[in-house]
C-alpha cells in the first residue's frame, strides 16, 4: 500500500472515529457491546461469495447481502455497521464476507469503515477469493509459488486447521475434476511472508504442494493483523464443488467464532421401495420394460420379474452390520400374498426372514399392492394421460381404494407382528400427489384418506417437488431423491444397458432423449455393458449422492428391492458413499441417518424458522457470554454454540443441543415463563470488550485488488456436472425410470400408441395387482400398479 493511500485511509478513519463509531464505543469501559447475530455478505456477483451466502441460507443463519454492482446499494459507513441501543454500543454484523481483501477503489472510506468496525467490535472478515500478495500476509505466488488450475489437486487441512475451524475433517480435501476438457478451479499457492508486520501472524489452515517445489502453499489461512482477523482464501469455487462443501461449515464457524444461528448436519438415508413385491425387468432387446408404459403395444409382461431371495434378505442384514448403516424397508404386504398365490404355497421365506430380522431395519408402509393412486391412467399413448369423463373432468382413483390400500398394508403388518410407524407412508410412484404435466393437482381423495389412516408424513419425489408441502390439513410431504440405480435392473449388465439407452445419442444407439433438452448431456460413447456399471455408474452416482450428503440436506434417497437382489447392484454405490465420507470426516461428524418422520419434522421446523427470518421476526444478539434470541411463539430456534454452552432458564440452567463436528447445535425453545431463548457460553469464549475504537484500523486498509488478478474459470462460474445424470448442477430433467418423463422403448414414438401388459391401444389399464404377479381380474382396482 502506498503512502498516499495510507494517508487517505488515515484521514477517513479519523473522520469515522470522530463520529459514529467512536460514539458507539464511548460507553465501552462500562458496557460490553451488543453484537447482532447476522453476517454481512458484500458481493461482487462472483461464485465464491454466492457459495458462502448459499451455505448461510442452508444453515438458517441470518445474513444481509450488499451487491457492489447495484447502483442503488447502501453506503457502507459507520452508521450502516453500528449504532447505540439504549445506551449500549451495537455492532450490527457478527462477521463480514468480502469478495476479496479490498473490493473498493483506492482510498475508499467504505473499506476504512469496515476495517475500523472489525477491529472495534472483534468482528472477523472472510476474503472469499483473493490472490496471494503481501497485503494478505502471503508472498507472491512465485519462487516458490503457483497460479493456475487446481483440478484434481489433493489439498490438506493443516494441524492448525484441524485444531481450529476444520476439526470435523480428517485432513484430505480433494478438488473435483469432473470434466478433463473444462477448467473447473483456479487458485494461488504461496508461502506466508517471512517478515510480517509487528504483531501480525499468518497461519495456513488448508494447503497443497507447490508444483515443482518442496514447499506447500496456502489455500486457506488466517491473517491476524492490526487488531483484525481475515480468512484468506486463494482459490475460487462454487457452492456445489466438493472442495468447498468440505470446508463450508468451517468457514461459517470461523467467521462467527462458533456462535451463530442455524446449524449443519450431514444426512444420508436409503429407502428400499417395493419390499416383498417383484419388480418388472428391463428388456435389453426391446429397450423397454415389459409391464411398463414404455413398451410397444401387445408386449407381454415380464416373464422373470426381480424379487429378493432369502439369501438376499440375510445379506441385507449382514451388510448393514458390516457398514454400520440402517436402511428403511418400504414394503407392500400384498406382494407377498401374490407371490404365494403365484407359487401355490402358504409361506413366504423372504417375509419370514425379514420379519425375524425386523429390528435391523426401519419399516414404512408402501400401500398393500402398489397401485397408482392418482388419476385413472390412459396408457394407450406415451406419455400416458389422465382419463376424462363425458364432461371432460379427470377421473380420479376413489377414496375407498386409497384408504383400503393404506389400511390393508397396516393390517397385514400387524397380523405378522411387524412393527411400523403408522404416521409414515410412501405411495406407489408417489402417486396421488400431482404429477406434471398430466396432473396439475393432487388426487382430491388423497388427503382425506391420509387423515383417515393417521398419516402425517407421506413421501414425494424430490425430482418433481424438491420442497416440503402440505397435503390437506394434517399431512406434510417428505421429498426423496431418486438414485440412478434403476428399479427394473437386477444385474449390472441390465443397469448399464438401460443407462446407455437413456444417456446416449441416437447416433450412438441410444434413445436420444438426452439430446432433446438444451441442459442435458449425453455420454460421449456407450458404456461397456459388462464393465460400465462398476467403472462409471457406481463412482458417478456415489459422487452425486455424496454431494447431497455434504449439503445439509436431509432428503432420503430411494432405491428398490430389485437392487438388493441378484447382482445386488446398489451395495457398491452405498459402500462408495459411506467409505468416501468416512475417509474425509472425523468421528465427531458422523452421517446422520434419520427416520422419515424425523426428516419431515426437520423440514417443518426449518420452514417455520426460515419464514420468521424472512419476515424479520427474529432478533438475536450476543453480549459478552450471553446469547439472546427472540422468535415468534411456536417457532423453535436453531443455533450452533461452543461446547460447554447451557440454556439459561428462569430458574437454573439446562443442556443445549447435541455434539456434532466439534460444536453444540440443535433446536431450542424458551423455557417456562420466558419469551426468549437465553444461552450462556463458556467463559473461555467470552470476548474482551474494547474500550475505544483502535487507531490501528486505518493502517490495516490494503490496496484494492486489481480485477484482472483473479481468474474465474468457466467450470467454476457454471457448475460442471459430474456426469449426464447429475441434474443438481443443471436444469436438465431427471430421467430416472419412474421419476422423470418416460423414455420410450424401441418402436414407440412419443404421443403414439403404447400399451401395458398386452392391453390394446386406446384401453385404460385397471389392474391393481402387485408387480410380477399374475393378472387377476378379481383384484382389479381403479389404480395402475407402478412397480417403482
Amino acid at each position: 500500500m502506498g503512502r498516499a493511500t495510507r494517508r487517505v485511509a488515515a484521514c477517513a478513519a479519523a473522520v469515522l472515529l470522530a463520529g459514529g463509531l467512536q460514539s458507539s464505543l464511548a460507553h465501552g469501559a462500562t458496557n460490553a457491546p451488543r453484537i447482532d447475530l447476522t453476517v454481512l455478505v458484500i458481493s461482487d456477483g462472483g461464485p465464491a461469495t454466492a457459495a458462502i451466502a448459499a451455505e448461510l441460507k442452508s444453515q438458517g443463519t441470518p445474513y444481509k447481502v450488499v451487491d457492489l454492482t447495484d447502483a442503488h446499494r447502501p453506503v457502507i459507513d459507520a452508521a450502516f455497521l453500528s449504532d447505540t441501543v439504549n445506551g449500549q454500543p451495537r455492532g450490527k454484523y457478527q462477521g463480514i464476507v468480502m469478495p476479496n481483501n479490498n473490493p473498493f477503489a483506492a482510498g475508499s472510506a467504505e473499506m476504512t469503515a469496515i476495517a475500523t468496525y472489525e477491529a472495534a467490535f472483534n468482528v472477523r472478515q472472510v476474503d472469499a477469493y483473493t490472490y496471494a500478495q503481501p497485503d494478505v500476509g502471503l508472498n507472491w505466488a512465485q519462487n516458490p509459488g503457483y497460479m493456475g488450475k487446481l483440478d484434481g489437486v489433493q489439498a490438506q487441512v493443516t494441524g492448525a486447521g484441524l485444531a481450529g475451524p476444520f476439526g470435523y475433517l480428517k485432513g484430505s480435501v480433494p478438488f473435483e475434476d469432473n470434466d478433463p476438457g473444462v477448467d473447473e478451479s483456479y487458485g494461488f499457492l504461496a508461502t506466508p511472508l517471512a517478515s510480517l508486520p509487528s504483531g501480525s501472524t499468518f497461519t495456513p489452515l488448508v494447503d497443497a504442494p507447490i508444483p515443482g517445489a518442496t514447499e506447500r502453499g496456502s489455500l486457506v489461512g488466517e491473517y491476524s493483523h492490526d487488531g483484525r482477523k481475515e480468512l484468506v482464501v486463494t482459490f475460487v469455487y462454487n457452492q456445489y464443488q466438493q472442495q468447498y462443501r468440505l470446508l463450508a461449515r468451517g468457514i461459517v464457524d470461523w467467521i462467527t467464532q462458533g456462535v451463530h444461528l442455524g446449524y449443519d448436519r450431514n444426512y444420508f438415508a436409503a429407502h428400499v421401495d417395493d419390499v416383498f413385491l417383484a419388480d418388472d425387468r428391463w428388456d435389453t432387446v426391446l429397450k423397454c420394460t415389459p409391464g411398463d408404459v414404455t413398451c410397444p403395444p401387445g408386449t407381454p409382461e415380464t416373464a422373470s420379474p426381480i424379487r429378493m431371495s432369502i439369501a438376499d434378505a440375510q445379506y441385507a442384514k449382514q451388510w448393514q452390520t458390516a457398514n454400520n448403516f440402517t436402511m428403511d424397508m418400504v414394503f407392500n404386504g400384498g406382494g407377498s400374498e401374490d407371490w404365494k398365490a403365484d407359487h401355490e404355497v402358504t409361506a413366504d421365506p423372504v417375509v419370514d426372514q425379514m420379519v425375524a430380522d425386523q429390528n435391523s431395519y426401519r419399516w414404512i408402509n408402501h400401500t398393500y399392492t402398489h397401485p397408482y393412486l392418482g388419476c385413472l391412467q390412459d396408457v394407450s399413448v406415451v406419455p400416458w394421460k389422465c382419463t376424462k369423463d363425458a364432461s371432460g373432468n379427470t377421473v380420479w382413483v376413489d377414496q375407498a381404494t386409497i384408504t383400503s390400500q393404506v389400511k390393508n398394508n397396516i393390517d397385514w403388518a400387524a397380523a405378522r407382528n411387524l412393527h411400523i410407524d403408522k404416521t409414515e407412508l410412501v405411495t406407489g410412484e408417489h402417486s396421488g400427489l400431482l404429477t406434471a404435466p398430466q396432473e396439475t393437482s393432487d388426487n382430491p381423495y388423497l388427503a382425506p384418506s391420509l387423515v383417515a389412516n393417521g398419516v402425517k408424513w407421506t413421501a414425494s419425489d424430490a425430482s418433481r417437488e424438491p420442497a416440503q408441502r402440505a397435503v390437506g390439513s394434517s399431512t406434510l410431504t417428505v421429498p426423496r431423491y431418486p438414485m440412478n440405480v434403476f428399479y427394473n435392473a437386477g444385474t449390472a449388465k441390465e443397469e448399464a444397458d438401460e443407462y446407455n439407452w437413456i444417456y446416449t445419442s441416437v447416433a450412438n444407439g441410444g434413445s436420444g432423449v438426452c439430446e432433446s433438452n438444451a441442459n442435458s448431456t449425453c455420454l460421449p460413447a456407450p458404456l461397456n455393458v459388462n464393465t460400465g456399471y462398476q467403472s462409471y455408474i457406481v463412482p458417478l452416482e456415489a459422487r452425486i449422492d455424496l454431494g447431497h450428503v455434504l449439503s445439509n440436506d436431509p432428503r432420503p434417497h430411494f432405491i428398490h428391492q430389485s437392487n438388493l437382489a441378484e447382482d445386488r447392484i446398489v451395495y457398491p454405490v452405498l459402500e462408495k458413499i459411506l467409505s468416501t465420507y468416512r475417509s474425509l470426516h472425523a468421528d465427531n461428524a458422523p452421517i446422520v441417518n434419520l427416520a422419515q418422520k424425523d426428516i419431515g419434522a426437520e423440514f417443518q421446523r426449518r420452514a417455520s424458522w426460515n419464514a420468521a427470518l424472512a419476515a424479520g421476526q427474529v432478533t438475536a444478539y450476543r453480549v459478552g457470554n450471553t446469547v439472546t434470541v427472540s422468535a415468534p411463539a411456536g417457532v423453535q430456534v436453531q443455533a450452533t454454540m461452543p461446547t460447554g454452552t447451557v440454556q439459561q432458564f428462569a430458574i437454573g440452567t439446562g443442556g443445549f443441543g447435541s455434539a456434532y463436528a466439534g460444536t453444540m447445535s440443535g433446536w431450542v425453545k424458551p423455557g417456562s415463563l420466558q419469551s426468549s431463548v437465553l444461552l450462556k457460553l463458556p467463559s473461555s469464549v467470552a470476548p474482551v470488550a474494547p474500550t475505544a475504537a483502535p487507531s490501528v484500523a486505518a493502517n490495516s486498509v490494503t490496496a484494492p485488488a486489481p480485477a484482472d488478478k483473479k481468474v474465474v474459470p468457466k467450470g467454476t462460474a457454471d457448475a460442471v456436472p459430474a456426469g449426464p445424470s447429475d441434474t443438481a448442477r443443471t436444469d436438465a430433467p431427471v430421467l430416472v425410470p419412474g421419476s422423470g418423463a418416460p423414455v420410450a422403448g424401441k418402436g414407440v414414438t412419443a404421443g403414439k400408441a403404447a400399451a401395458k401388459g398386452g392391453t390394446t391401444a386406446g384401453t385404460k389399464s385397471t389392474t391393481g395387482k402387485a408387480s410380477g404377479g399374475k393378472a387377476d381380474p378379481a383384484k382389479k382396482t381403479a389404480g395402475q400398479p407402478g412397480n417403482r
